[in-house]
């Protein structure tokens, strides 16, 4: 399985972590991440670099969490060494285990689980893993649930010193070292959906007069739900994707027997009922239609629960929520939430319709905690429509051909190569390249060195390196005792740029060892296998920087030196409709009338500052005839091809695209500068996709360039030429002085 960047970073995050002297770390992940598949690919690195590692893996009662979890781990990790606590107890733990064991099984009052002898076996069985010499580290998840003092108590039994909790809603504790995921990043690799549209075009007042409240949402549910399925059945038909069957997920509150039947009925009079095999029933006291339901193609129209899947439920088919429930805490409510987030073939579709779920609910307590939760993606929406006087209006979009992956390494090869050659002055000849190397300050030693330091300190503020001597400490190489710390250290310098443990020990062993598997004209050093063991520990942190400052670099070559093919073109019209997200609580809701679209609103959401700087600059501007908010991904949008930093093809999406006196102008908005001049850009691809849409520009023989606010002046600025960090360089004008 490749994991994504954002999988691959948070795995990073996690070893850097625990070499932390905090005990505690917090894996704040939402929901369709792929936490699992986190965890499992972290511990596997993990125990690759230290000996005498057991993870014990601790989940709530219901669902089977356990199970699952280990289940995934055999799949994700081939020759892992998992157990559940039935073999713990019967034969123990051992190193390289990876236990996943449900808490309340050993906690919960009245459980069978384990009689009073086996629950001393148990402790029997830690205590001879601590006496044998074995760490334990734990893993705690869904740690927002049910997580008691017993529990607790038997977390210490294990005297680790680390211990994960995971969640998509935490409890934050300050003193724990907090990793958090953005929904950003998942929602850009498109595993979950863009969007929570809740209540989608409903009137300003509901009028319920044929039928009940219960009725009309789920009246309104199934009609979206006939939007999804015609959809997904026109694409399956022309082979775009796999066969969908939306599902939708009906929330009751508890002791709603009467509402229950009237939900049933609801279905059964569009012929979706139990018996037919189309509406499934998840209570404490029913299981009906369960079987195969998380499928894409499962026949099931609708499913009916209360809180049983509110945890571990996985069916990325789910689409659709209508919450019936009253009451309940938020963190219970954004756990539902996040069933129907999930894409159900882990990418979007570059369709507003396909790609947002849906929350249908009278309950207003229920719609703010979404959207305290849930950030800008939980917002009104309404679809908009393209003005008549813009529908012929074109450019010429860039879309990536096919580039096979297995082309990415050897293009992070030539990069990290070159880089060193240009940074150390380095050639064909190993000698020299060896001397240039160590001048630098490169390690070469058959033994591995570490520092530390010795000395005295009147006060703690005094015990700093300038203070202390530093003294270091030599230790003879051996491929095998310190072969858990290279695998652990090759590991960790190819998650700096996105690589896994094959391919950083291939570049690694391509660019520095003498062994006949890693041949390669280009090489740099020709070092034995003893001293290429001990470069890569001696040298691990400038190696970790090596690799990530190379692909930067790297990605600010010129495409041709990537190998990137001849992208293909094809006509870019403004989208006839859109799905338009807004701020419904804004002071403020008037209408831009310069916007391509009627009804677009001063308070669409999601935008940065520059954006809405830039959209109020735009409406202000009698130099703009008009201008139209561009989206980040879909075939629908304007795009532009570029080159990443391992040579993968990306398209770049242009915030605006205006008409200024009736010449079309192309515009990114990026994070401004501050009050000193210092740049808030965090997008390190800025000054490459600077150039990529300069050099589209003068193609096209159009206009535009990269907008951002200079906080100190209060004026938004443009650059039209090379891109560059300060402010104050000729490479920035104002804005409203070039577009007058």
């Amino acid at each position: 399985m490749n994991l994504m960047k954002f999988q691959l970073n948070a795995m990073r995050e996690l070893l850097l972590a625990m070499e932390e002297e905090r005990r505690d770390i917090i894996l704040k992940s939402p929901t369709g991440s792929g936490k699992t598949i986190m965890l499992t690919h972290f511990m596997s690195e993990y125990i690759k670099g230290h000996a005498r590692t057991v993870f014990v893996w601790l989940t709530p009662g219901k669902g089977n969490l356990e199970e699952q979890s280990k289940r995934k781990m055999d799949a994700y990790i081939h020759n892992s060494q998992t157990k559940l606590l039935g073999d713990v107890m019967t034969g123990g733990f051992a190193e390289n285990d990876c236990c996943f064991i449900n808490w309340e099984k050993l906690t919960k009052k009245g459980n069978n689980a384990l009689k009073d002898s086996e629950r001393t076996n148990f402790l029997e069985w830690i205590e001879r893993a601590l006496g044998a010499g074995l760490q334990f580290k734990v893993i705690i998840d869904e740690s927002h649930q049910n997580f008691t003092e017993k529990a607790d108590a038997i977390v210490q039994l294990f005297k680790t010193d680390k211990i994960i909790r995971c969640s998509a809603t935490p409890l934050i504790d300050k003193g724990a070292k907090l990793i958090e995921i953005s929904e950003a990043e998942v929602i850009a690799e498109g595993l979950i959906k863009k969007l929570l549209v809740i209540n989608g075009d409903f009137p300003q007042t509901v009028e319920l007069e044929d039928e009940g409240d219960t009725e009309y949402l789920l009246r309104r549910a199934f009609e979206k739900r006939g939007e999804l399925a015609a959809a997904f059945a026109e694409r399956a038909k022309s082979g775009e994707t796999a066969l969908v069957n939306p599902l939708i997920v009906v929330q009751l509150p508890n002791n709603s027997d009467a509402l229950l039947e009237r939900v049933q009925q609801f279905f059964e009079a569009q012929s979706v009922s139990v018996e037919n095999g189309l509406l499934a029933v998840w209570l404490s006291s029913r299981h009906e239609n369960l079987d195969g339901i998380e499928a894409n193609g499962a026949p099931q129209v609708a499913v009916i629960i209360k809180q049983a899947v509110a945890t571990g439920w996985d069916c990325p088919r789910a689409h659709i929520l209508v919450k019936l429930r009253e009451g309940m805490d938020e963190t219970f409510e954004i756990q539902t939430i996040g069933r129907i987030r999930r894409m159900p073939e882990a990418r979007h579709y570059g369709s507003d319709l396909l790609d947002s779920c849906y929350l249908y609910t009278f309950d207003s307590k229920f719609t703010q905690g979404a959207k305290a939760a849930l950030g800008k993606n939980a917002l009104s929406a309404k679809t908009i429509f393209l003005k008549n006087e813009h529908k012929k209006f074109s450019l010429v979009k860039e879309q990536r051909t096919q580039v096979l992956d297995t082309l990415d390494d050897a293009l992070a090869l030539k990069a990290i190569g070159e880089y060193l050659k240009s940074k150390y002055a380095l050639d064909g000849d190993a000698a020299k390249n060896k001397t240039r190397l160590s001048a630098a300050g490169f390690v070469f030693n058959q033994k591995i060195e570490r520092a530390t330091f010795s000395g005295s300190a009147m006060t703690i503020s005094d015990v700093t390196a300038d203070n202390l001597n530093t003294v270091t400490f030599r230790e003879t190489m051996n491929t095998h005792t310190h072969g858990r710390e290279f695998h652990n250290r090759v590991g960790r310098i190819g998650l700096e740029i996105g690589l896994e443990y094959a391919s950083a020990v291939t570049i690694l062993g391509k660019l520095f060892a003498n062994e006949h598997k890693f041949l390669y004209r280009h090489k740099l050093l020709e070092l034995p296998i003893k001293e290429w063991y001990a470069f890569v520990i001696n040298n691990f942190d400038t190696l970790r920087h090596v690799f990530r400052l190379a692909m930067v670099e790297g990605a600010n070559q010129n495409q041709n030196t990537l190998g990137l093919e001849t992208v293909s073109e094809k006509p870019f019209f403004i989208p006839q409709s859109t799905l338009f997200t807004y701020d419904a609580a804004a002071k403020i809701q008037s209408e831009c009338k310069k916007n391509v679209y009627s009804g677009y609103l001063t308070s669409a959401e999601v935008r940065s500052a520059s954006e809405k700087l830039f959209e109020r600059f735009c409406e202000n501007s009698a130099a703009v005839d008009w201008w139209y908010k561009n989206g980040d991904k879909g075939d629908e949008y304007f795009s532009i091809v570029y080159a990443d930093n391992s040579g993968r093809q990306k398209l770049f999406y242009p915030d605006y695209i205006l008409s200024v006196h009736g010449e079309p102008w192309i515009i990114e908005t990026k994070g401004g500068f501050d009050r000193t001049g210092a740049s808030e850009d965090i997008d390190i691809f800025s000054p490459k996709k600077c150039e990529v849409l300069q050099n589209y520009l003068a193609r096209h023989k159009l206009h535009g360039g990269f907008v951002r606010q200079d906080k100190a002046s209060m004026e938004l600025l443009i650059c039209t030429g090379t891109y560059s960090e300060d402010v104050t360089s000729d490479a920035w004008q104002v804005l409203g002085e070039l577009i007058k």
